[in-house]
This record gives structure tokens, sequence and C-alpha cells, in this order.
């Protein structure tokens, strides 16, 4: 079982859109996964059609319910332990619990291992619950859109997740930065993507994420990619980035 946070604190990066599709093609291709939204938004949540549900990721954290009593079956081999709004409290209410950074991590450390991978949706900031969800994981996938504001950001997340290596968690490790809403028409993109190889050769997925309407569509119907527009470029490229981490996974993992 591979826990693997998908962080980055920029919004608008394609974070949720990029775990929703990734999650569904390795469930169609046979791995069983668990999608836990640890955003207040609750984006990944809504995305998948889910808003009926009577316990949430807060719920766990607070102790108030239990990993079965969240767990919600959204498609076949494919689990969600949901959000909603109230976990926006969740920040200031872990500040003075003991071990506050590892409230995640002791409940994973119980989930049974079933799961082949459990990914983590987190909030588009470095706040408590992100730093929850990188001493949880063993992995940080990254999204990063083709935008030149984005290297800042970038640099900005990988102190924090050194810092987290170093203090927290020395098992954690970057698997890689996926580059999202990529407009092969303008030059910044290109400039962009070029700028991200060669800073981190070695750490971006060769698959890139065209920007598109289909894309931005989905979520609104409850529905992943390959659901709402199977043939169209946005799902022609997750289809080929899922192989990728699977050829990944089977090589490197």
């Amino acid at each position: 079982m591979k826990i693997i946070s998908v962080v980055n604190q920029k919004g608008g990066t394609g974070k949720t859109t990029t775990i929703l599709n990734l999650s569904y093609f390795l469930a169609s291709f046979g791995k069983k996964i668990l999608l836990i939204d640890l955003d207040s938004q609750a984006n990944a949540t809504s995305g998948l059609g889910i808003n009926n549900f009577k316990k949430t990721i807060y719920e766990l954290l607070a102790g108030q319910a239990s990993f079965f009593e969240s767990l919600i079956k959204v498609r076949e081999n494919f689990y969600l332990i949901p959000a909603n709004e109230s976990l926006a409290g969740a920040n200031i209410e872990l500040v003075n619990e003991e071990d506050r950074e590892f409230k995640l991590a002791k409940i994973l450390e119980h989930l049974p291992y079933e799961y082949d991978f459990v990914f983590i949706d987190t909030p588009p900031s470095l706040g408590l619950l992100t730093i929850n969800s990188l001493v949880a994981s063993q992995f940080v996938l990254i999204p990063v859109q083709a935008e030149y504001y984005a290297l800042e950001g970038l640099g900005q997340l990988l102190e924090t997740i050194s810092l987290v290596k170093e203090n927290l968690n020395p098992k954690l490790e970057i698997l890689g930065a996926i580059i999202t809403m990529y407009d092969e028409r303008a030059r910044l993109s290109r400039e962009v993507l070029i700028e991200l190889y060669k800073n981190f050769p070695a750490k971006i997925f060769r698959t890139v994420i065209p920007r598109s309407v289909k894309l931005a569509e989905a979520p609104s119907f409850g529905k992943t990619i390959f659901e709402y527009a199977p043939k169209s470029r946005g799902a022609i490229a997750y289809r080929r980035l899922a192989v990728e981490f699977l050829h990944f996974h089977n090589s490197k993992f």
C-alpha cells in the first residue's frame, strides 16, 4: 500500500482534477484505490458526485467516527473519505492538540492493507492539514500549472517537503511533478515546460496535461473525464499519465 499526498499550495493547478482522474483510471485498471479528501472546499467529494454522507474526514480526525463509518464506495475499486466545510475549523482545533502533525498518520497506521494506493487531496495551503498529509505519506505528487509564478510556488513547496522529511517523516519522497493546463500555442507554457525539465529532470512526468474545457466541465457533473468525455484530449492525457504512473510504480516503488 502506497500513501501519496497530492500537494500544491497554489490554487487552480489542476490538483483535484489530477487526483480524481488518475484514481479513476487506476481503479478501472483493477487497482484498489482510497481517496481522502482533506480539503474543506471538498472539490474531490463533489467532483465524484457525492453529496449524501453522514461522516467525513473531519469526524475521523476528531475521533467522532471510525474509518469504516466515514468510508464510501464511489465506483468499482474506488473508495472515498469525503470532506465538507466543517473541515475548515480543523486547522485551528488541531493547534493545541498533542502530536498535532501526526493525527492523520495515526489513523492511517490502522488502515486495512487492502488498498493499492491511498491518495490524499490536500488544501491549497501549507497549513496543518497539509503537514498532516505529508507526515502520513510515503510520496508526494505535485501538479504544476504551466505558468511563470508556478516556479516560485514550487520552490516554497519543495522547501516545506524537505523540512517535513528532516523533522517529521524521514521516509517522505517526491514521486514527481505533473505539468497541467498546458497550452501548446502559448510561448509561456513552452518556456515553463523547458525550465521545469531543466531544474527537475528526474522529477517530471513526461505526460503533459493540456488545458481543456471538457476537463473543467466534468466535475460540475460529478463525473471524471473518462465518464464525461472519454475521447477528449484530457481523457487521452490522463490515460497516458496513469499508464506512466503504473510503469513507474512497477519499476521504482
